[in-house]
């Protein structure tokens, strides 16, 4: 009996072997990523970026979590004003999502990684980096080339960024349209999961969908107005727009440079959308003035944590059983934060959101979870097969064994980038030329920060606020 235990308890090592725990560290299958990144989130919230770095999980290049360690690293090192080591860490990160994409285009076979995920969990899986991260990826890239004087690389950064949303927009809805046919195939309805599913609306808000991104569309504008070319920012001011309609500062951006640029029926459809006194506030950047715009990141984005899901499965019996399956959902709650400000010579400048990060997630996660179900059942159905196969031919032995393993191999894949910021917002003036000094106003600090105008130039100032602990930097475009 004793050598018949032994021998499932290799078999058992075979399984864990072949699911994965070649190419990832045990932790990855059978603990979550949330569990993982606490200590890191800790010190972030404490402003210690640097111990942060130190914490993160060792990873290495054959790893399914090594490019979303690089995402961790980048956005880590850029917060510690290490730009050259940052833009390193998002480069490598872009090009494994350009491999992994190329893969995708020619139909390479992801055959061993599957075959690792039936029978373990998603981990075991390369992470597959959302649009809205990719997005936030090459932002964060064109800061990096900012803060080392290079705006041509800037510029190439957000140029992929926008396409990374313009790609989104025409693939988004293909594959979840075939993943909600084989959950049809499968006896499930979205209703019968939806159902049970706990609601993320508070967290998602009115957003469209997880991808687009008034903050790299501004972001971008911002930098084609820099290198002069007025055309293309006002394109991308506009995207912003769409997406944000009532941020005044975006408002005056668009009514600005539809005016300099002669666009008569924009400006005619400007006046009949929007109230026209904040459109008239927006003063021509001259040689008297120069332009401060100021960007706030505010918090961290909440981690995915798991839920477990009951659902009514056919086995490949034919037998309805209910069966439970995990989750990952986020908390179904928005932070709130008090206004910040800029203020200058005693008027006020109020800051207005471009994007909540956090309901990007959400509503990513939301518009994913019928793959995620459909891929979660079939792995249900895979494992339910190979214990009952186990114990007919072993009896109570294999069935002890292969059901240890599926306990414990049945996590949620809580994976995302999440030393992301939870919301970006904007403030801007036009303020005259020459040595200046704004106050910032932000979790209840005020900040005096020196500013150099150059006439008809933009300024920008990038503020982070994550918890007490606040810091900027400052850009000359």
């Amino acid at each position: 009996m004793m050598k018949t235990f032994y021998a499932y308890l290799a078999s058992l090592f075979v399984a864990l072997t072949l699911s994965g725990c070649t190419s990832s560290h045990f932790s990855d299958l059978f603990s979550s990523y949330h569990q993982q990144m606490q200590k890191v989130k800790h010190a972030q919230q404490q402003g210690h970026y640097v111990q942060a770095l130190s914490l993160l999980p060792e990873k290495y290049d054959f790893d399914t979590n090594y490019n979303l360690h690089l995402l961790e690293k980048g956005r880590l090192s850029y917060l510690s004003k290490e730009y050259l080591v940052s833009e390193k860490d998002f480069e490598q990160a872009y090009q494994l999502i350009q491999k992994e994409n190329n893969k995708a285009k020619y139909q390479l076979s992801k055959g061993v990684e599957n075959a690792q995920a039936i029978i373990s969990n998603d981990n075991a899986t390369r992470y597959d980096v959302p649009a809205y991260e990719q997005s936030m990826l090459h932002s964060y890239q064109s800061l990096n080339y900012l803060n080392q004087h290079n705006l041509s690389a800037a510029l190439v950064e957000v140029r992929r960024a926008n396409l990374v949303q313009e790609n989104a927009l025409k693939n988004n809805k293909n594959e979840l349209y075939q993943y909600q046919q084989q959950l049809q195939q499968q006896g499930v309805t979205q209703q019968h999961w939806a159902n049970s599913f706990p609601s993320m609306d508070n967290a998602i808000g009115n957003i469209k969908n997880g991808f687009q991104n008034a903050f790299t569309f501004y972001l971008s504008a911002l930098l084609y107005e820099a290198a002069g070319q007025s055309n293309d920012a006002y394109i991308d001011y506009k995207k912003a727009l769409e997406i944000t309609p009532e941020n005044q500062f975006i408002q005056q951006d668009v009514w600005r440079l539809a005016n300099q640029l002669q666009m008569s029926n924009d400006v005619a459809l400007m006046k009949a959308r929007f109230s026209p006194t904040p459109l008239l506030r927006q003063k021509a950047i001259s040689e008297k003035t120069g332009q401060i715009v100021v960007i706030f990141e505010r918090g961290i984005v909440n981690n995915k944590t798991e839920f477990s899901l009951n659902l009514p499965i056919y086995t490949s019996h034919h037998d309805m059983r209910f069966y439970s399956v995990a989750i990952p959902t986020y908390q179904n709650v928005l932070t709130h934060y008090s206004p910040a400000a800029v203020s200058f010579k005693e008027q006020r400048y109020l800051a207005q959101e471009l994007v909540r990060i956090q309901s990007l997630a959400a509503k990513q996660l939301k518009d994913d979870m019928p793959i995620i179900v459909a891929r979660q059942i079939a792995r249900l159905i895979t494992k339910e097969e190979i214990r009952q196969q186990l114990s007919r031919k072993n009896g109570d032995v294999g069935n002890i064994l292969a059901s240890l393993y599926n306990i414990a191999t049945e996590h949620a894949d809580t994976r995302s980038w999440s030393t992301l910021p939870d919301s970006i917002s904007i403030s801007q003036l036009s303020v005259p030329t020459g040595k200046q000094t704004i106050a910032i106003h932000i979790n209840g600090v005020t900040k005096e920060v020196p500013v150099l105008v150059k006439a008809n130039r933009k300024t920008l100032i990038t503020m982070t606020a994550i918890g007490h602990n606040t810091d900027y930097q400052i850009i000359n475009l």
